[in-house]
């Protein structure tokens, strides 16, 4: 069955054509027809299967008629809520994509960058707005938005805006559009929160869904090894350096901790970006951006991040530390395997992970062996570490000396560093690691 058999006007069946599609996947197949009848749907399908266009085609269709013309003037007539920046892009891109030969204007609208430029699209007049639930709220309250003449309302990742406590401002959001309208809610998980939300906000619902429920899709082959917190970063670097991988999506529990990975990782040569929530707007576009392009092998990124990235042949998903949430796993290997390629999802178990490990099991209804990875030998057993040397004794001493010889010379420093060195001494600071990198003198904390 291709997208003919649906109806779509001729104007949209041009930019499906124009994208280069012909054959819909299983959750289009299931929803779109029910969507063009007016139906309020609840979609269930894992991340990758072609969701987007399920809600997308069906509202270009309607916004723009048969003819691909619109009302005089633009009003929000569609809204589409997403809990990231990057879906709330990768939605937008869609609906520009699908709709080139359409008059509809749409606008994402989200936090981490300026307004304005939001503000004067908006004043402009648009039909669709594509938003995250904080920044639509901050329009709401300047009253520089207007959703009274909303159609048509698309919850999409509904469980993950769950998981990130969105559920208020939802509800708020909802309250704001008119109660005769189309709603489509698209869910990786139908959960108790799920079918309470659906149950307010949806009439009658029709539910489709596509592919097994809580199990990754089956063309990702799933890989658990066994390192110590201490050997993960070099079983990293031995997975880069043996394996092809090309393209890899390496996750973090933190910011922090994927800083740390990116620049581990650029110093041994592997083109690497990090992408997490403290990143501005910009810069999380250019490292998308430069991911997509191959400039950069290795992405860097926390579960913010799990969601929105939308980037075709991620050969490797790589869970450097293991997610808290066994959901979380499910949305994070998600990110390869996409549109019937096959894809690697790799693993790694410390000991403290394993609650987490037996999360996901439970989840998933598997149980997955935990292996050693082939041909890696733990610093411990004679292969040199990566990690920072600790600071011996003799180490401390040494460097102490030093910077006593180094504050003959200099007395104001001297002063300024007794000071600071008697701070830390009473705060109690542990004296971690001694650093090669100040001429032979220098600790970690100092």
């Amino acid at each position: 069955m291709g997208f003919t058999t649906f109806g779509l006007s001729d104007h949209v069946m041009q930019g499906v054509r124009a994208a280069g599609y012909t054959t819909p996947t299983p959750i289009q197949s299931l929803a779109i027809r029910p969507a063009l009848e007016g139906r309020d749907i609840i979609g269930c399908a894992q991340t990758g299967t072609g969701k987007t266009a399920a809600f997308v085609l069906p509202m270009l269709h309607r916004l723009a008629g048969a003819n691909g013309a619109h009302p005089k003037g633009h009003h929000v007539r569609a809204l589409v809520i997403t809990p990231t920046r990057e879906l709330a892009q990768q939605v937008h891109d869609a609906v520009m994509n699908y709709g080139r030969f359409l008059t509809i204007r749409a606008v994402s609208v989200y936090g981490g960058v300026s307004m304005d430029s939001q503000l004067k699209l908006l004043r402009r007049g648009v039909d669709i707005v594509i938003a995250t639930p904080g920044r639509l709220l901050d329009h709401m309250q300047r009253r520089t938005v207007d959703l009274s003449k909303v159609q048509m309302l698309v919850l999409d990742e509904a469980d993950r805006m769950l998981d990130m406590g969105f559920i208020n401002d939802v509800r708020k959001i909802i309250a704001a559009v008119p109660k005769e309208r189309q709603t489509m809610l698209f869910s990786a998980t139908i959960s108790g929160e799920i079918k309470s939300l659906a149950a307010d906000i949806l009439r009658d619902p029709h539910l489709v869904e596509a592919g097994e429920k809580r199990n990754p899709v089956e063309a990702i082959a799933q890989h658990f090894y066994s390192a110590s917190q201490e050997a993960k970063m070099d079983l990293l670097f031995h997975a880069l350096e043996t394996e092809k991988m090309q393209s890899v999506l390496v996750f973090s529990r933190t910011k922090h901790g994927a800083d740390k990975i990116c620049r581990r990782l650029e110093r041994k040569g592997i083109r690497a970006v990090a992408i997490h929530s403290n990143r501005t707007q910009s810069q999380r576009q250019r490292a998308l951006d430069g991911f997509k392009q191959g400039d950069f092998r290795v992405l860097v990124a926390t579960d913010i991040a799990a969601r929105g990235i939308d980037v075709d042949g991620i050969s490797h998903v790589i869970n450097y530390d293991v997610p808290q949430y066994a959901e979380d796993y499910i949305h994070r290997i998600g990110r390869t395997g996409r549109a019937g390629a096959s894809g690697d999802a790799i693993t790694f178990i410390a000991r403290d992970d394993q609650r987490h490990l037996q999360s996901i099991q439970h989840f998933t209804g598997k149980r997955y062996a935990v292996r050693s990875y082939p041909g890696f030998v733990p610093p411990a057993a004679g292969v040199a570490s990566t990690r920072p040397k600790q600071a011996t004794p003799a180490d401390r001493h040494s460097a102490f000396q030093h910077v006593k010889k180094v504050d003959k010379r200099h007395p104001v420093q001297r002063k300024k560093r007794a000071i600071e060195f008697g701070r830390k001494k009473k705060a109690g600071p542990k004296i971690e690691a001694f650093s090669s990198d100040l001429g032979g003198a220098g600790w970690s904390n100092y």
